[in-house]
């Protein structure tokens, strides 16, 4: 804890939301346009960079890993290290943890963090028995052999597996993140009302702040080979309201769910990036810090709760520093599902929750509503699995510069059962 880890500056790419087919841009497209603009802008020549590294979730196959194939194609150079991170959810996060373990321990001194998905492009699988059907295909050295496995053969063999399906099917409980948020509104007792008008809320919030150019700051245009150009998230519905949300139909519990598509998180394209710095860095670029990373927490719980995750990673963090949510300037939590919001918001204020899982006696209470997801999040933006946590950590210190908020949260709930949490501090 002795060496600040500052971050300089950062940039994402628009978000843009999955429509049934492979989006414009591959994974690594979208982390080298937000990397280039970003390093095209910094006091340091990319190959004076220590190290790279990118979190992502679900990599290509091509692009294994995708931290080292974007930062030569950012011109980092050959000698400038760079690796990928996989913490699902979190992944970002992760590689901001990372960074700040090697910028504090004196390994590295100028980092270049991120995170991206290009979920858009999840793969679609062969089936187990078209596996196993290929196999004896291909093994058949006859002509008989042949017209026996084509015997075999059924047309179902050829019914694809969805790839982004099975990766956010928690294999320990069988369950999709879906159904996790399910057990939490019923845990809770939300309603689908209250999901719904959440959900409605997210929206309008990051409609006010487009309005007003919030995000401008962080957001590196995009242009396809076509020409058409991305400046914006393009998930928002202007139109979102409770009677639109109200005709959609439960999807992960059918019939008698409540968690829609409406108010869940949006499958989603996008990256971002943060630069961080020694204070070593900073003195010999004549760097200028947006801010400073304080302490992060990661924390592991039950996989059937894992929206919970945020409470179990931001709770422990603050008891270190003698906080309590309410004494935060901003707070950027993650919108996975609105349920799991919800749930991780009536947690902190649970006195029983907080003394079965963390001793307390008493709840610190939510953090407070008028500095909690100002801009609104990931129900309207979108939530591309390896971005989402530098997006938060990003978009807080821009909101705690546009306020004069000195200190903020950002956190995350994982798939698997897990959570993290960053504290920042705002220098300007």
């Amino acid at each position: 804890m002795s060496r600040d880890v500052f971050i300089i500056d950062g940039a994402r790419t628009p978000f843009l939301k999955a429509r049934n087919a492979p989006g414009p841009f591959a994974a690594a497209d979208l982390a080298t346009a937000a990397g280039t603009a970003l390093l095209a802008r910094q006091g340091f020549a990319p190959d004076q960079l220590d190290e790279v590294i990118l979190g992502c979730a679900s990599p290509s196959p091509d692009e294994v890993n995708i931290g080292r194939v974007v930062a030569l194609r950012m011109g980092c150079g050959p000698r400038v290290p760079a690796w990928t991170v996989m913490r699902n959810c979190a992944s970002g996060m992760q590689a901001l943890d990372s960074a700040l373990v090697n910028i504090r321990g004196g390994r590295s001194q100028l980092v270049l963090a991120g995170g991206v998905d290009a979920l858009s492009r999840a793969p679609l699988l062969f089936s187990e028995a078209m596996v196993r059907w290929l196999s004896g295909w291909y093994a058949a050295k006859t002509t008989g052999e042949r017209f026996a496995a084509l015997r075999r053969f059924r047309i179902g063999h050829l019914a694809p597996v969805i790839g982004i399906m099975k990766g956010l099917t928690d294999p320990i409980v069988g369950q999709l993140m879906g159904q996790t948020a399910e057990n939490l509104a019923w845990k809770f007792g939300i309603s689908r009302e209250e999901m719904d008008a959440y959900a409605v809320e997210s929206h309008r919030r990051v409609a006010a702040a487009q309005d007003a150019g919030h995000f401008d700051a962080e957001i590196v245009p995009l242009i396809d080979r076509d020409g058409t150009v991305y400046e914006d998230d393009d998930g928002l519905r202007r139109d979102a309201s409770m009677a639109a949300l109200a005709k959609l139909k439960p999807f992960f519990d059918k019939p008698y769910g409540r968690v829609t598509a409406g108010n869940s998180s949006q499958i989603t394209d996008g990256a971002a990036w943060l630069v961080l710095a020694s204070a070593d860095s900073v003195e010999r670029f004549g760097l200028t810090p947006l801010g400073r990373i304080v302490d992060s927490e990661w924390a592991g719980l039950a996989p059937e709760q894992m929206g919970l995750g945020p409470v179990h990673a931001a709770l422990p963090m603050l008891q270190r520093h003698g906080l309590t949510p309410a004494e935060l300037d901003a707070w950027e939590l993650n919108e996975a599902f609105a349920a799991q919001v919800i749930a991780c918001q009536r947690a902190f204020g649970d006195d029983d929750y907080v003394r079965t899982h963390f001793g307390l006696e008493q709840a610190p209470g939510a953090p407070t509503a008028d500095r909690f997801n100002v801009d609104g999040g990931a129900v309207a933006l979108g939530h591309p699995v390896g971005a989402s946590g530098v997006r938060i950590v990003l978009h807080l210190l821009q909101v705690l510069r546009r306020t004069g908020g000195r200190r903020g949260v950002a956190s995350i709930c994982i798939g698997g059962g897990q959570g993290g949490a960053m504290l920042v501090e705002s220098l300007q």
